[in-house]
């Protein structure tokens, strides 16, 4: 055994080159599919509740269930599931967080003051576990139920139902109770035992929560509570050739609010001070775990020492929360954080937007090696919803056996946000989530590039699907009746074709791009709407 996973470190430690693949495009599609296949079997389709694990008699994560709702909507998308399938799913879900009774009991509630319990009876839906009301994970919840209101927009019953059930499930929520006559917001409240006693403070995955409570129209908590967040910043440089950051070792607190939220191109007084973006700040934090693995790699080779003998390398790397061969489940974190031998492959692929160039290797690395056989028995990284939760290649020699939804999910959709933006396009242009990101300070950064939706702007989404083979459709929506024209263009600036030039009234459109009468090749999509110009590029394979 030892041997036989010694030979599988070996295989993997080895560096791909970064170039392109003609298989890219099948391993994300791989990924996001199985990913997905989580969210819609791993759950209870008479009320939408999905597990935390994939293992018989899991209870149900709030968190996974927040995660799965955006899994749903980018499988529709990919036309994976249909959209009356996906509507009645989401809709039931919806159903069950609104109706199940809400109070103080400590048997028989799904939440209180609407919040809602971290662990949920997947067939009752009611609290189990001892279960805490969770402000983070209903903060997670509310993200992918915020993530569908914004996808079914369509002049359909169910698609209404949908809006105004998510408006009133996340209007519920006393985010200012929930304070505790203090500044910023506590990690939960006990039934029993009443409000735990640490609040969330940076950084870590809680900055789309005070997002949500300062931006709630109904119970929000001061615009201040910003302030007393980022009091509590840790910035320094583990490596100084990436750079200084705001450091949390787990890699999942620089991804968690970055699946729904686009940081890209914006920042609040912190980071304006600092003179990055939350979105940068992830990219250090995601080049400096692949330094990490590096650096051990590099410390097993010239030094011999079995202390760094590990399997890490920078095609090889990714420490977050998973389960691991030790202490059950662990916040795994590098540079400065915990790390006991245990790789998380969600950690690098769902860096994918940060730093592509450094993820890919990974991706393609463990791709390559997904089942490696060594004297007849498999080692298995790939299992039915992707690649096994975590392994420890070297010093417990030792694989996952179950699949986490909070680990899928941000899989699913960051390389959705990847691909298209797609996510992010729809998320932002929720109110609340503009209100609460205006109220603590984010501003426009000025970068030459496309600003990020603001609600009632217009939006262009993109192609999808993106690459393409044959036809892809390119989406926009209006916020008001407006004349558009929409031209595509070849990488040597040649027009080759016009979609649409003309009056359209307010609302979702899409046009179809024909791939079969262009050459394969990148294409540079000109949205023009009353004159002001959005840009997208659409990848046609052969």
């Amino acid at each position: 055994m030892k041997r036989a996973l010694l030979a599988l470190a070996a295989l993997l430690a080895f560096t791909a080159p970064a170039r392109a693949s003609t298989i890219d495009v099948a391993v994300l599609d791989s990924l996001q599919y199985r990913g997905f296949l989580f969210f819609w079997n791993e759950a209870n389709p008479v009320n939408g509740l999905v597990k935390d694990r994939d293992t018989p008699g899991s209870v149900s994560s709030i968190a996974s269930t927040g995660f799965g709702l955006s899994a749903i909507c980018i499988a529709v998308e990919h036309a994976w599931i249909t959209r009356d399938a996906a509507r009645a799913r989401v809709l039931t879900t919806l159903q069950t967080f609104w109706n199940g009774p809400q109070g103080p009991d400590v048997n028989g509630m799904i939440g209180y003051k609407g919040l809602y319990y971290h662990w949920l009876d997947m067939n009752t839906a009611r609290r189990t576990w001892d279960s805490e009301l969770s402000t983070i994970d209903t903060a997670l919840l509310f993200a992918g139920i915020l993530h569908a209101r914004e996808f079914f927009n369509a002049n359909h019953p169910s698609d209404g139902q949908i809006r105004a059930l998510a408006d009133s499930i996340t209007w519920r929520a006393d985010w200012n109770w929930a304070r505790n006559g203090g500044s910023g917001l506590t990690m939960g409240w006990h039934p029993v035992d009443g409000f735990l006693g640490n609040r969330w403070t940076g950084y870590n995955e809680a900055m789309i929560m005070y997002i949500l409570a300062i931006g709630s129209p109904t119970h929000p908590v001061p615009a201040t509570d910003w302030n007393f967040w980022c009091s509590f910043y840790n910035w320094n440089a583990p490596f100084g050739y990436v750079g200084p950051y705001v450091n949390f070792p787990p890699l999942f607190g620089h991804q968690y609010s970055h699946c729904w939220i686009d940081f890209r191109h914006i920042r609040d007084q912190y980071m304006t001070f600092r003179g990055i973006t939350y979105f940068e700040n992830s990219r250090r934090a995601t080049l400096s775990q692949l330094a990490f693995g590096r650096l051990q790699d590099q410390l097993w080779h010239f030094t011999g020492q079995a202390q760094y003998n590990l399997g890490y390398s920078d095609s090889l790397w990714g420490f977050t929360a998973s389960d691991d061969p030790y202490s059950g489940y662990a916040a795994h974190g590098a540079p400065n954080g915990f790390d006991n031998g245990t790789i998380s492959p969600t950690a690098a692929i769902s860096s994918l937007p940060f730093a592509p160039d450094s993820v890919w290797p990974c991706i393609r690395n463990m791709w390559t090696h997904r089942n490696s056989v060594y004297e007849g028995r498999i080692y298995p990284l790939w299992g039915n919803y992707g690649f096994t939760d975590a392994f420890s290649p070297v010093k417990a020699q030792w694989f996952a056996s179950a699949t986490l939804g909070i680990d899928q999910g941000p899989i699913v959709m960051m390389i959705e946000n990847w691909r298209n933006d797609m996510v992010w396009a729809r998320f932002m242009g929720n109110a609340d989530i503009q209100r609460g990101l205006q109220l603590a300070g984010f501003t426009l950064l000025s970068t030459g590039v496309d600003d990020p939706p603001l609600a009632g702007a217009d939006v262009f989404l993109g192609a999808h699907p993106n690459p393409a083979s044959g036809a892809t459709a390119l989406r926009f929506r209006l916020a008001r009746a407006a004349h558009v024209r929409m031209d595509v263009y070849d990488t040597l600036g040649r027009r080759v074709a016009t979609l649409a030039d003309g009056a359209l009234e307010s609302g979702e459109h899409e046009l179809l791009l024909d791939g079969r009468r262009l050459p394969a090749g990148v294409y540079l999509c000109r949205l023009a709407v009353d004159g002001q110009a959005y840009l997208r590029k659409a990848t046609l394979l052969p």
